[in-house]
């Protein structure tokens, strides 16, 4: 019998599924390569940071807009120690004795979101550090999922002094404004070492809300979070002994 050659039309059909398959293996490679990036690039940079002051998410969207941006970057023992006591207050009493998650307070807001209740948050500065250095700002479950794993990972390379350190000079204090000596010096007209227990409360209390809240003229809410601050500072006992041990 005379042989029978494939149709154009079938080796056409052949080489546009040979064609198709070879763009799904290489979209796969380079989605698996993306993923072995973004899962190595937060402790290959959190390495880095333990020696080289890093920059928010916030602050590098601010850069890519061309928009104007005041941070200057200080060491922990050139910011007030009135500073440190009253943002782990307000923040996370905690700070010193957990692995950078309260397991105990979130436990706490899992319930409360069962409930049927709106959760109040439950983040440590650990896990606020791992949202500004790696996250975006708007608030969403996947979010505060991340943040989990990135506060392990950050409690388990930089030393408590360091994740405050980064935390106090990345912070946002207002439009543009990020860390304790851009907000002292924008706010107060000095330098963060010089900060009041007064000043440092209302800078404290400004956190959670920094682009509504003034601390050089606060509202009757504010002066009084910034009351209650001070209140609890001087109540607060031994909880800030692992980055203040001899102030």
């Amino acid at each position: 019998m005379p042989e029978t050659k494939p149709s154009a039309s079938g080796t056409r059909g052949q080489s546009g599924r040979r064609t198709r398959s070879g763009i799904v293996r290489r979209l796969r490679r380079w989605v698996l390569l993306a993923l072995l990036v973004v899962i190595a690039l937060p402790p290959a940079l959190t390495v880095i940071y333990a020696a080289m002051p890093p920059v928010s998410t916030l602050m590098l969207a601010r850069y890519a807009q061309g928009l104007w941006v005041d941070r200057q970057w200080r060491p922990l023992d050139e910011i007030s120690p009135n500073l440190v006591r009253s943002v782990i207050t307000s923040e996370d009493a905690g700070f010193c004795t957990h692995g950078g998650v309260d397991w105990h307070a979130l436990e706490r807001q899992i319930e409360v979101l069962q409930e049927g209740d709106r959760p109040r948050g439950a983040s440590t500065l650990t896990m606020q550090t791992a949202k500004n250095l790696f996250l975006w700002g708007e608030r969403s479950y996947v979010r505060k999922g991340l943040e989990i794993p990135l506060a392990l990972m950050l409690n388990t390379i930089l030393t408590k002094e360091r994740v405050l350190e980064i935390y106090l000079n990345i912070a946002e204090w207002g439009e543009g404004i990020f860390g304790a000596e851009a907000a002292a010096q924008a706010w107060f007209g000095r330098s963060a070492k010089d900060l009041t227990t007064t000043q440092a409360a209302r800078l404290a209390t400004a956190l959670p809300n920094p682009l509504a809240r003034n601390p050089a003229n606060p509202g009757a809410g504010h002066r009084r979070l910034a009351a209650t601050n001070l209140a609890r500072v001087r109540a607060a006992g031994p909880i800030f002994g692992c980055v203040l041990p001899d102030r």
